[in-house]
């Protein structure tokens, strides 16, 4: 697979290479054409985290480096086909495969950078990312095959060094006045930190699983059964300031998922906006939840989770500041597999989940300010996360206690000579709030810790 992925790539660039033309929306007079006008993307990227735990627990460090590389055809008969891969190495970092010996936790942050499946791997970690066929027509497209795609539940997920990619039939629907209609089935996933592909139910365990609802280990990795993952979205806009948005996540013989959001936007003085939005969350087991032993199965039989969330805020073409609140009832817990892609929430906050969790109270304030002429834009984000109590298994799948986690993000982007590349700072605080009982296990990569974050782009 190695030797075919780079003979295409180097094949691909070749031909691209070989024209100038630059890529148009029309169509190119041939095939040889379409193939002699495509164009060439990529990406080189440097990354570099380190964990700061309690004192007497493993501090972690890690340097990654990589690159990413695209061709896609120019369009034909409205047809264009795509290639792209990638491949990471380890330039330098922690033994990621030892766990801490005092509680004898593996790492958490740092081995998402490489390949989750194999931490001792250190060069050639290749993936196939993209292989695809698409068809446009007016301002629609459809794509089919190996691709990324953007949504509230999968998407790309790309806080490491590569993104989340999915194989199957995707489409976007743009030609009907004031709503766009995003739908398609997914039958194979490939995570970030990782560079195999799996199917639906494979997907879903190759990130840690927690405790099943008794307090045991959760045992669904490698025992789900799924034909696929069916999304349909729909955004309607009927007025500038004023977006609808409902989406249906069905994922065959384990659960469902319903999102309904409004968000606003009031014009008031000195070109500034007041914002807000509601949104409601609907899961509900499908099933067996995945396998007919409640022990493997992914979503417990006959269980359901709703979130409720609500921002209100101020912005304009500097400040973006939003009071974030969301609720997850007792109902039971919330479950999306982690290696699909972030959380929806208006308090979602880079670095930490909700997933697994039932009962939870969160409160996130954001305030961000860009200088436009430094090219510059920093946030900061402040949040109280409230859940149930560790031992409260059925509602607390991580074991994670109540925290408070403050982020500060700074992103820079060069001009000039160096036009193209970027510049990320992040920096992460999660303080614990709950109770661990004096148990480090729950402290470790969860709380009173910090997050060091360095990451370089430069896309061309």
């Amino acid at each position: 697979m190695k030797q075919i992925l780079v003979t295409f790539i180097a094949l691909f660039t070749f031909i691209a290479t070989n024209a100038q033309q630059p890529q148009s929306n029309a169509d190119t007079s041939s095939l040889l054409q379409a193939f002699k006008k495509g164009q060439v993307h990529g990406q080189l990227r440097y990354y570099f985290m380190a964990t700061d735990n309690n004192a007497g627990l493993t501090d972690y460090f890690a340097n990654a480096a990589g690159a990413a590389l695209k061709y896609e055809t120019a369009p034909f008969l409205g047809f264009q086909l795509g290639i792209g891969g990638s491949m990471i190495y380890n330039i330098g970092s922690s033994d990621l495969t030892k766990p801490d010996p005092a509680t004898k936790q593996p790492n958490r942050y740092e081995i998402g950078l490489f390949d989750i499946e194999n931490p001792a791997r250190k060069t050639d970690i290749i993936k196939t990312e993209e292989l695809y066929l698409s068809y446009k027509w007016k301002s629609s497209k459809v794509i089919f095959g190996k691709q990324f795609i953007n949504t509230p539940f999968i998407n790309l997920q790309d806080g490491r060094m590569r993104p989340n990619t999915v194989e199957g039939i995707w489409a976007n629907i743009n030609d009907i006045k004031k709503t766009k209609i995003e739908t398609g089935f997914l039958y194979s996933l490939s995570p970030r930190s990782t560079t195999n592909w799996f199917n639906t139910g494979e997907s879903i365990g190759l990130y840690p699983t927690g405790i099943h609802t008794d307090g045991t280990k959760s045992g669904y990795a490698g025992n789900l059964s799924s034909k696929g993952i069916g999304l349909v979205g729909i955004t309607y806009t009927p007025a500038k300031n004023i977006s609808l948005t409902g989406w249906e996540v069905w994922v065959e013989n384990i659960f469902n998922t319903a999102l309904l959001q409004a968000d606003f936007k009031i014009p008031i003085a000195n070109k500034s906006k007041l914002v807000s939005g509601f949104q409601y969350i609907r899961q509900d087991a499908i099933n067996d939840g995945g396998n007919p032993d409640p022990v493997n199965a992914y979503f417990p039989k006959g269980g359901k989770a709703q979130v409720l969330g609500a921002k209100a805020g101020w912005e304009n073409n500097r400040w973006q500041t939003s009071f974030n609140f969301t609720r997850i009832t007792a109902d039971g817990r919330y479950l999306m597999p982690r290696e699909w892609g972030r959380e929806p929430f208006y308090t979602f906050m880079p670095r930490e989940r909700n997933d697994g969790f039932g009962d939870v109270n969160a409160y996130v304030v954001k305030v961000g300010y860009s200088l436009p002429k430094l090219n510059l834009k920093t946030q900061a984000g402040f949040g109280y996360f409230d859940l149930p109590d560790i031992n409260n298994y059925a509602l607390n799948k991580y074991g994670m206690p109540s925290y408070t986690q403050l982020n500060l993000d700074a992103r820079y982007s060069f001009k000039g000579f160096l036009q193209g590349m970027d510049l990320q700072l992040l920096y992460v605080y999660k303080g614990k709030s709950g109770n661990t009982y004096g148990n480090d296990k729950y402290v470790i990569n969860k709380v009173n810790m910090s997050l060091y974050n360095i990451v370089l782009n430069y896309s061309f």
